[in-house]
């Protein structure tokens, strides 16, 4: 790297726990969370010449402030927000899409820039983008995407030299079998408590 970006890396790790934590408990400081350590991954990805990451997290910081929006407000029908389960259908067509945009965005990086791994790269951003926006509407699956996310982002990392975030998402692995669980277990009882 060609800054010490150490300790912003350190803030931003922390403040990534900190966003994972508290979304696997539904509060919705998460995404204060989210948005300050997304802040310092857009200048840390960009000077490993991580681009699409860097890319990524400038919308996360929007995401964070749509999601915070979200749960405050109880979702788009105002009713609060509910843990939901999608269709095999939406499941499909979301996967498709992340793949093919994967593939284009790769293709042009690697023709077009000096990025490192543009094709997982791509991967993983795309992918993040689409789960993003599951985590803000409470989609249950969200964390099974977020598992197979992460493990290739800690290769993408170690790759590049940022071992802080690698390790990071070592336990952000952790934190989603976590989190599918308690999200899980909410699901069942949301919905026990509807039919009586």
């Amino acid at each position: 790297m060609s800054f010490d970006w150490v300790n912003l890396e350190t803030l931003a790790v922390v403040l990534g726990v900190g966003y994972l934590v508290l979304a696997m408990r539904e509060n919705s400081l998460c995404w204060y969370c989210a948005f300050f350590s997304t802040a310092l991954y857009v200048w840390i990805f960009r000077d490993v010449n991580l681009y699409m990451e860097s890319a990524l997290n400038v919308y996360y910081m929007g995401m964070a402030i749509y999601g915070w929006s979200q749960w405050q407000r109880g979702g788009v029908d105002k009713t609060g927000v509910k843990i939901i389960r999608w269709t095999l259908k939406q499941h499909s067509l979301g996967l498709l899409g992340v793949l093919t945009i994967s593939f284009i965005s790769g293709y042009l990086l690697s023709v077009n820039t000096s990025a490192q791994l543009p094709y997982l790269d791509s991967f993983t951003t795309w992918g993040s983008v689409f789960t993003t926006v599951m985590v803000a509407r409470k989609v249950l699956e969200n964390w099974l995407y977020w598992i197979v996310i992460n493990t290739v982002s800690i290769y993408l990392y170690i790759d590049r030299g940022l071992d802080q975030t690698a390790a990071m998402f070592v336990l952000y692995l952790v934190l989603a079998t976590i989190g599918l669980y308690v999200w899980k277990k909410a699901y069942v009882i949301q919905n026990s408590s509807n039919t009586r």
